[in-house]
């Protein structure tokens, strides 16, 4: 096996084992994908499977600019706008559910607090229409709050399906709403929804739960992240390792360590959880073939390589040279660097 073999991931029988990661590129102004949006996945179709970029799943999640959400019928109707395309050229795709809880700002809320598992300021900065701005210290959510946010990631999956996404993934990585449920330096509930490993991976549990009521669903976690409050220390790990063995999902998707790819790392979750592995972060050809080959993933993907390289099934097939990126070009913005790229010959 590597990665150019067929592989059965989740139920969906990929033609190859190349992933595009979810990546952010702030170019939906307004929130309704479009045209520019349906020539972009068009572009990575060739992928065994495309996991959209991160999507609010209510009005309440947003917290970073130009991104597109799946609440309302014009946000559906342009996302199956891109699906259409997509499966045409025949492709797979899934929506990436995302919530961002405390790392947001008045800016996105009308004036109003972000709210987050407790009245800690994650101390992250945001991206606003105004440039980078500082978190605030957010409001602690209440349990009808919470039970609010379940219910909307229920409606989002079902909307993500009605916009022909063949699935979802929920988000559960880096610094946002589920992490920093999951995280006990944010969340210092005494409740059901903390005080506890088991409090405090409950509210993902009861999102997986709503979003597999609509259909096929993965989960994304990052088990290895470091900066700041977030950072994950051994005891929060061992708590990862709990929440892995017991997670009923369609696939697991992993963001590795920033230290590079990390065979032992990943191969440790490999052995926690019984469904399909896609692996993340600092990926090339070769030692994605190779964790293929060692049968401790079943699929890598791919952010940066995919950004600059839309044909990266094929260069990877044909041996070909991969394009940089621009990264002045990577958040916001026009065509040039999003669907116009000078590539590598």
């Amino acid at each position: 096996m590597n990665l150019l073999t067929p592989a059965d991931l989740g139920g969906w029988r990929l033609p190859n084992r190349v992933v595009v990661a979810p990546t952010t590129r702030a170019r939906v102004p307004g929130g309704v994908p479009g045209d520019r949006q349906a020539a972009y996945y068009a572009q990575r179709a060739g992928a065994g499977l495309i996991v959209a970029e991160g999507t609010w799943v209510s009005d309440r999640a947003v917290g970073f600019r130009d991104v597109p959400g799946v609440y309302t019928e014009a946000q559906v109707a342009g996302w199956r706008r891109v699906t259409d395309v997509v499966h045409g050229l025949g492709g797979r795709i899934v929506l990436q559910l995302w919530h961002t809880g405390a790392v947001s700002h008045p800016d996105f809320l009308g004036g109003a607090r972000p709210a987050g598992p407790s009245a800690v300021n994650p101390e992250e900065e945001v991206h606003t229409a105004a440039g980078r701005r500082p978190t605030v210290t957010p409001r602690a959510m209440s349990v009808a709050e919470i039970r609010s946010v379940v219910a909307d990631y229920g409606a989002a999956a079902e909307n993500a399906r009605r916009a022909g996404f063949d699935g979802v993934e929920v988000a559960a990585n880096g610094v946002y709403l589920l992490a920093q449920f999951l995280h006990p330096r944010l969340n210092r509930r005494t409740d059901a929804y903390g005080g506890s490993p088991d409090g405090r991976r409950r509210l993902l549990l009861e999102v997986v739960e709503a979003v597999a009521a609509h259909g096929r669903a993965g989960v994304r976690l990052s088990p290895w992240w470091t900066g700041g409050l977030f950072t994950v220390d051994g005891q929060l790990r061992a708590e990862y390792d709990d929440l892995v063995a017991g997670l009923d999902v369609d696939y697991l998707h992993l963001r590795g360590p920033d230290t590079g790819p990390d065979f032992a790392a990943f191969e440790h979750y490999r052995g926690l959880f019984g469904g399909p592995l896609i692996v993340n972060n600092g990926f090339d050809r070769e030692t994605g073939d190779a964790v293929v080959e060692a049968g401790i993933a079943d699929a890598v993907s791919y952010a940066r390589h995919f950004v600059a390289n839309p044909d990266l099934v094929t260069r990877f097939a044909l041996g070909r040279p991969l394009a940089a990126g621009d990264p002045s070009t990577y958040y916001g913005g026009g065509e040039a660097g999003y669907v116009e790229l000078a590539m590598a010959r």
